[in-house]
């Protein structure tokens, strides 16, 4: 549900604001959504016994560097409409809003054995041509036997597993009999 109305508020904000400026609010709504991970940052934000306009100078402080009138309205019609709690959502939304304007994407790759650096910027090298984006993968050592790409913006998961390629020799060898 929060997505849905981040999506509503990304979609008004970035009317008047170029690829770059959309580009440094995400830097700072991404900064701004780890904030909320600390136990007392939240525990401000949810307090009633904290007024709004407090949790307003709380927020507008984190984000003056930023110097943009854009960023200070959303968060004043934030806290107006009591949504803080959506920020995190809102951070979210605009990575993926983002990486899908610039077509540059993280993925993961997962295995139970170590793989060298070369197969995985070869792997990075092959989707970013299949998909006409820039994919970066990272490794992530995993209890996997096999291989697992997968590209969540995207939507992209791809899987060698060696349990299901032996099935499928096996399978192939009594069809042949």
């Amino acid at each position: 549900m929060e997505e849905l109305i981040a999506k509503r508020y990304i979609k008004a904000f970035k009317e008047g604001l170029d690829a770059e400026s959309m580009q440094n609010a995400t830097l700072i709504f991404d900064t701004l959504a780890k904030s909320f991970e600390d136990a007392e940052f939240l525990e401000i934000m949810n307090s009633p016994n904290v007024s709004k306009e407090q949790k307003l100078d709380i927020l507008l402080a984190s984000v003056k560097p930023a110097k943009s009138s854009n960023i200070d309205s959303l968060i004043r019609l934030l806290v107006e409409k009591k949504r803080i709690e959506i920020i995190p959502a809102i951070a979210e939304s605009m990575r993926k809003d983002t990486a899908h304007t610039n077509k540059t994407y993280k993925g993961l790759v997962y295995s139970d054995s170590d793989l060298d650096a070369k197969v995985i910027k070869d792997l990075s090298s092959g989707l970013s041509k299949k998909f006409d984006s820039n994919i970066s993968l990272d490794f992530v050592k995993e209890n996997f036997n096999g291989i697992k790409v997968n590209v969540e913006d995207l939507g992209v998961e791809i899987n060698f597993s060696k349990t299901r390629i032996n099935n499928q020799i096996i399978q192939h060898i009594i069809k042949a009999i």
